[in-house]
């Protein structure tokens, strides 16, 4: 009975395979403009190792994931509001804590997810980037992959490599692109065109492009002041996208079965770290 009345939540891993293509803009500008939407918006920072979410935003964090998974506080207590009533899961301080969980650490770090009192409609995942392992866990547990990508010979050759492994490793097979930092919208199509020539000959994959996020420096007057470019300059270029990537994300089916809620994500993500593969997929 508990469980039916649980929220289903939409879980987006937002990834990149490459560095320095603008994944946490996308995470914390995407989140923000859902929320002012009306949308309950849960942002984890799945960079283990180099946190920046909580940085970016100008917040201050004195307790993260790793605080949660050694039983020193409940999940509610590290949560960190950021703009428009966005909640942040600041990221742990070490690359091992999910790597590495005992059975009551995967046990307890559910029940945190489930034991939340406020109830979620989005969960985006910042990943780290690279295709490690942590990252690899965090795509394949979420409903929805989101790959940015930047016009940079590098970023498409990573986001194929990460594309690739997903999808002849772990079975995902659905990616949502988002070209980014493009000087025009045609470039953004060219952008993603290179991309799905490459998928196409090779691997079995549906590929969407589902935002075009212009190079605008009112982005970087935003990371100065610490702030989203959607709350702080509204009627940028760029916060224009992210309303237009809101919508979509909006329109995307929520989940109708017990893998859309907060702890199920989070079960799927750590028993896949702790055995493998998840039994029977």
């Amino acid at each position: 009975m508990a469980q039916q009345k649980q929220k289903m939540v939409k879980v987006i891993a937002v990834t990149g395979g490459k560095g320095g293509v603008g994944k946490t803009n996308v995470s914390i500008n995407l989140a923000t403009s859902l929320a002012q939407k009306g949308q309950k918006v849960l942002v984890l920072d799945g960079d283990l190792g180099l946190a920046n979410v909580d940085v970016l935003l100008g917040l201050r964090v004195t307790r993260n994931l790793s605080h949660v998974i050694s039983g020193e506080c409940s999940l509610s207590e590290v949560l960190v509001e950021g703009p428009k009533g966005v909640f942040i899961v600041p990221a742990a301080s070490g690359t091992q804590e999910m790597v590495e969980l005992t059975a009551a650490q995967h046990v307890g770090l559910i029940r945190a997810f489930s034991e939340l009192e406020d109830e979620f409609d989005v969960l985006i995942v910042d990943t780290a980037a690279g295709i490690s392992e942590m990252v690899l866990s965090y795509s394949r547990a979420a409903q929805e992959v989101m790959v940015v990508v930047c016009d940079e010979p590098t970023s498409i050759t990573d986001a194929y490599a990460l594309i690739k492994i997903l999808s002849r490793e772990h079975g995902v097979f659905r990616f949502r692109i988002v070209a980014n930092m493009v000087r025009s919208l045609r470039e953004g199509m060219e952008l993603f065109a290179k991309l799905s020539k490459v998928t196409d000959r090779f691997l079995d994959v549906a590929l969407e492009l589902v935002a075009t996020i212009p190079f605008d420096e009112n982005v970087r007057k935003a990371v100065r002041k610490q702030r989203v470019v959607v709350e702080a300059f509204p009627r940028a270029p760029a916060s224009i996208a992210y309303q237009g990537l809101s919508n979509k994300v909006m329109s995307w089916p929520t989940p109708d079965n017990p893998g859309g809620h907060l702890e199920f994500f989070v079960e799927r993500l750590v028993r896949r770290n702790m055995y493998g593969e998840a039994v029977g997929e």
